[in-house]
């Protein structure tokens, strides 16, 4: 298991120095600067700025200075936020952000599982096809849509829940939750079917059912373990594809969250918070794609030693 983390390791290292310089190069190749606005400030102040922000260096000398600063863990500060930096922007919207993740993520594994073992138990069959078709749907509609489709539908027409904000009102979290978990409860659903029905052709189950065991206990105590293996490499992916996905949910929805912040980050040229942001949640997958492997090598040792 330690070798299995040392490898990861080794593979985050280089991914991360590609993901800051690649970052570093494209904000700063984009037209403009941080300091553009609509009201024009005069040359000296705008030198002024550009010095205080160590922007009048070099491109590579702001580069090195910028990565020297990261491996201490300093982001910078916001040019937007004057007097705030970027690791504490992010410790202001990772919590809210992580917590719509986090009920999306127990949303899909809920619906998904469901649906998978339900499709895997009954294959060919309306429970099957019924569940499968709608995952494919869920697949297919992007979250841009699914969102005002949503807002649409139970909030202005049915009037049963906020189309808004976070924390605010009895019910707020709801359609954000909807919205962000529908892709990857479908995701999971097919994961889990195709690996049930593969357990369930294997030996030890027809063993299992030759002894008298009950359906459910065969499902429940031997057929899971093996059938939930791919939804379980899958959580890593799907944990940070939730976080990062949660930017357009938040900018829908209104929600105070890391996503919205760098958003607003991207249209104002706020390179600090482009970069941190972009370190801090390409942090996140490498870590979460760690702990799901080890996950499932702990589940299955023979993928220990991939």
């Amino acid at each position: 298991m330690l070798s299995l983390i040392l490898r990861r390791i080794a593979i985050a290292i280089p991914v991360l120095l590609t993901v800051i310089t690649l970052t570093f190069l494209m904000v700063h190749s984009t037209p403009g600067g941080p300091f553009d606005e609509e009201k024009a400030v005069s040359a000296e102040v705008l030198a002024k700025l550009n010095e205080s922000y160590n922007l009048d260096q070099p491109l590579s000398v702001q580069y090195f200075d910028y990565l020297s600063g990261v491996l201490v863990g300093d982001f910078g500060p916001s040019f937007r936020y004057p007097g705030r930096s970027v690791t504490e922007l992010i410790s202001i919207g990772l919590p809210i952000t992580f917590e719509l993740a986090l009920y999306s993520i127990i949303f899909a594994l809920c619906v998904g599982v469901f649906a998978g073992v339900l499709g895997a138990l009954r294959p060919n069959t309306a429970l099957d096809y019924i569940p499968m078709s709608t995952a494919m749907i869920g697949i297919c509609v992007p979250s841009i849509i699914l969102g005002p489709a949503l807002i649409l539908v139970f909030g202005i027409w049915l009037e049963w829940v906020p189309v808004s904000g976070w924390g605010n009102m009895p019910g707020d979290k709801i359609l954000p939750t909807l919205t962000l978990g529908t892709a990857y409860a479908a995701y999971c659903a097919r994961l889990t079917r195709g690996g049930m029905l593969e357990i369930l052709n294997q030996d030890f189950i027809r063993t299992a059912r030759a002894k008298g065991l009950s359906e459910t206990r065969v499902v429940i105590v031997h057929a899971l373990r093996g059938g939930l293996t791919p939804v379980i490499a899958f959580l890593g992916p799907a944990m940070a594809g939730l976080l990062a996905g949660s930017f357009v949910v938040e900018t829908i929805f209104g929600i105070p969250g890391l996503g919205r912040f760098y958003v607003e980050a991207a249209f104002n040229r706020d390179y600090t918070m482009i970069l941190g942001a972009s370190i801090f949640f390409s942090c996140l997958i490498i870590s979460f794609n760690l702990l799901s492997d080890l996950v499932a090598a702990s589940l299955n040792p023979k993928l220990r030693d991939q």
